[in-house]
């Protein structure tokens, strides 16, 4: 792991730019030493993007004295195009656009490359961040794509607990890999979300094995998450992380 840029925020986070083998990532720590770790999964939109969005909810973490990073996924942002996403994504937006249901063979084109992808990466980041003085304790993950985090609660265990996001397709492989995790969980569901389907999030969540699991759901669309819902799930990490 490279770092590439570093400033400090006017909250006193220190904000460093990584590369890792080539992948960009962002490392935010707070002032206090050797804090917990939560992964922030970024939205498939490319970190800069997203960046607005990633860094609010690093700095309300380090309120709460935990260190947080981001890495960008396969294909999103500067990283190279992943052909094979692209055609699932002009699917995707055909059906949506004629109304038509999204069939498994989409959805599973669209995530589980991804996900076999990513995970691993992920996990490399890990390898990397630990070994840092200014991190310690255990590790969150929080957001992203959902499936990400289902595969990676399920495989790594430094993950100590998980706050996910229901918002994204998820393929009927991944309700198998659902009932194997164990780690606690904080699900958050916007109910009117545009792009979920609501049943499918409520189905995914009676499949978690966790046997403490939390939904979180509020009326509202994707991009409609009220503040206190952000607050619940810092709670639930103070609870599990620290």
């Amino acid at each position: 792991m490279q770092f590439t840029s570093e400033q400090r925020l006017d909250d006193g986070v220190l904000e460093r730019a990584f590369t890792l083998g080539g992948i960009p990532g962002i490392l935010w720590t707070p002032a206090s030493a050797s804090a917990p770790l939560i992964l922030l999964g970024p939205p498939p939109l490319g970190l800069r993007k997203a960046y607005p969005r990633l860094v609010a909810r690093a700095r309300h973490s380090a309120a709460d004295g935990f260190a947080t990073a981001t890495i960008e996924l396969p294909g999103s942002g500067d990283r190279p195009p992943r052909p094979e996403a692209e055609q699932a994504r002009a699917a995707l937006r055909r059906a949506m656009e004629a109304g038509e249901p999204v069939g498994d063979e989409i959805v599973d084109a669209l995530v589980l490359p991804l996900v076999e992808t990513a995970v691993p990466e992920w996990q490399a980041a890990l390898d990397a961040l630990m070994p840092l003085p200014e991190i310690g304790g255990p590790v969150g993950y929080a957001g992203g794509v959902i499936s990400i985090g289902i595969r990676l609660a399920v495989v790594e265990p430094r993950i100590s607990a998980a706050v996910l996001f229901a918002g994204s397709l998820v393929p009927r492989a991944m309700f198998e890999e659902a009932r194997q995790v164990t780690v606690p969980l904080h699900v958050l569901l916007q109910w009117d979300d545009e792009g979920n389907d609501r049943q499918a999030a409520l189905d995914l969540f009676d499949a978690f094995g966790s046997a403490e699991k939390t939904l979180h759901a509020n009326l509202g669309g994707h991009t409609g998450v009220p503040q206190f819902a952000g607050e619940a799930a810092a709670r639930f990490f103070t609870r599990h992380l620290r």
